[in-house]
């Protein structure tokens, strides 16, 4: 995707990828000029209104009770994005800011928000010049908008703050007049309508179930090669088996299983009668299970993430018959929530694949192979500190799956009483996708080193596709190689999806 049309209709994940994470360009269908033109004649009717309408002619939040003279309300919208421009801590990464700024003129683009066109096409010619604000890490209560957030971004537009442009870090004023943009001048509604949005908690929530859907093809290819390596057993994956318990995502992780394992002479190695084994360890046996129930939960948070895709949130709003009323959609929760059991979920998948790794390690349970995966137990330590690594990130996950939406905190004199933490979610979200993603490169790479250690036999072609696709950038361990570099370069595999391709390119696509 070169170039996206914003129009009035929901925008879909790939869309959103594309502009935050590969630069696509945005431009504003001619639907949305429309839309956004007539809903501005209204606010422009209604500032001129002796009667006083919120965000038009009064303050904000607890001070919506004042009325401001119409020589004022420039000077409001300008002071508003001033004061909520206090944002503190780390900056945002810039795929995140470009989503929310995304999302942003994407419900400006619906024609509910009341701004100008002008306003809009600001936001779509800074995505397009590659102005990405400085956003800081706290500033969002996921209420009333992300508010902090979104005001840094709106502060960029003035011309005010600071940006980023590549590498370097620009007053927005000198990016902006680099670029040929035009600093915006905020009218009546304006402010709110840039501030009063969920759009940093749900552009993360959407690069997330992205890179979730990633890991959950990639968890089954890391457990399908742990149960090849320790000679395990796929019969517990049988299809009619599966059946009895019809989750649709424990269906879909069996299935893969079953592919990845399919056509193993280390499978068929014991599958006779010598084999005294009855059943294998829960890490083994319920591996759909666990990344099944992840899986439903996923499609959970993908539908939520859709529904939210096709909201315009704003208060007020201007709705369809042209009335301009307050409202309570941008709360978080439907966001915060979904965000919350992803991390649990990370958490978990974590916590099953660090078990099959542990197995491996242990000379009593790893059914013939050195301990730790050793060259020279004793003089070489193999693995052993990599599960170690695998161990404090399952620790961490544990501590970011406590949830962020039951922290509701008071805030604005009592007038945001009750807060969803959604923005507070999605941050330690991102965390855990990264922690998650470095447990089961550990997993990958240490069954990768097993099966090598069960030569002359020969594992699944699509496991083998997998493991041959890791030797070409990790060498395998040697008394002179360190792991860390071994480690960063299987995460780097992992997170750009080319372990499950080289699977998939034999076995098919998985689930």
């Amino acid at each position: 995707m070169n170039e996206i049309a914003i129009g009035v209709e929901a925008l879909t994940e790939q869309q959103v990828l594309a502009v935050a994470r590969h630069d696509a360009r945005v431009r504003l269908s001619e639907e949305a000029r429309k839309a956004i033109g007539a809903s501005r004649d209204i606010i422009e009717a209604l500032a001129g209104d002796p009667e006083p309408h919120y965000g038009i002619s009064t303050g904000f939040g607890a001070l919506a009770t004042k009325q401001i003279a119409p020589a004022d309300r420039v000077a409001l919208q300008r002071s508003l994005i001033r004061s909520h421009a206090a944002g503190s801590g780390p900056e945002v990464e810039r795929e995140v800011v470009r989503a929310l700024m995304l999302l942003r003129l994407s419900t400006l683009a619906t024609g509910r928000t009341g701004v100008r066109l002008e306003t809009a096409e600001t936001y779509a010619a800074m995505l397009n010049a590659g102005i990405t604000p400085v956003v800081y890490e706290f500033g969002s209560l996921g209420c009333s908008g992300d508010l902090a957030p979104l005001a840094h971004c709106a502060l960029a537009a003035m011309g005010e703050g600071t940006v980023r442009v590549g590498d370097e870090v620009l007053p927005a004023a000198d990016a902006l007049a680099a670029a040929g943009i035009t600093p915006v001048v905020l009218r009546e509604k304006e402010g709110l309508a840039l501030t009063n949005g969920v759009d940093g908690m749900l552009g993360m929530l959407t690069l997330a179930t992205h890179d979730l859907a990633l890991l959950f093809r990639t968890a089954d290819l890391a457990a399908a090669m742990s149960v090849e390596a320790q000679l395990g057993t796929d019969a517990v994956f049988a299809a009619d088996l599966q059946a009895l318990r019809p989750h649709p995502g424990q269906a879909d992780s069996a299935a893969n299983l079953r592919a990845l394992l399919a056509g193993s002479a280390i499978m068929a190695s014991h599958r006779t009668g010598d084999c005294t084994r009855v059943q294998d360890a829960y890490s083994l046996r319920c591996s759909p299970q666990v990344h099944g129930a992840g899986r439903d939960t996923l499609a959970h948070a993908r539908l939520v993430r859709d529904r939210e895709l096709a909201s315009a949130v704003d208060n007020p709003v201007v709705t369809l018959d042209g009335r301009v009323e307050s409202n309570g959609n941008f709360h978080g929760a439907p966001v915060g929530y979904v965000l919350d059991f992803l991390a649990v979920v990370a958490a978990d998948l974590a916590s099953i694949a660090e078990r099959r790794t542990d197995r491996f390690l242990d000379k009593a349970r790893n059914h013939g192979l050195p301990p730790f995966l050793a060259d020279d137990p004793g003089v070489d330590s193999g693995y052993m500190i990599a599960q170690y690594t695998q161990a404090a990130q399952v620790s961490e996950l544990k501590r970011l799956a406590v949830p962020a939406s039951v922290d509701s905190i008071p805030s604005s004199a009592m007038q945001e009483d009750h807060v969803s933490m959604g923005w507070s979610a999605a941050r330690k979200l991102r965390r855990a996708v990264d922690a998650l993603t470095q447990v089961l490169a550990i997993e990958i790479l240490t069954a990768a080193r097993a099966l090598d250690l069960r030569s002359p036999l020969t594992p699944a072609p699509a496991t083998a596709a997998a493991r041959d696709a890791l030797r070409e950038q990790v060498a395998g361990p040697g008394p002179d190689r360190y792991l860390a570099p071994d480690i960063a370069a299987t995460v780097e595999l992992v997170r750009s999806g080319r372990l499950v391709a080289a699977a998939e390119a034999v076995c098919g696509p998985l689930n």
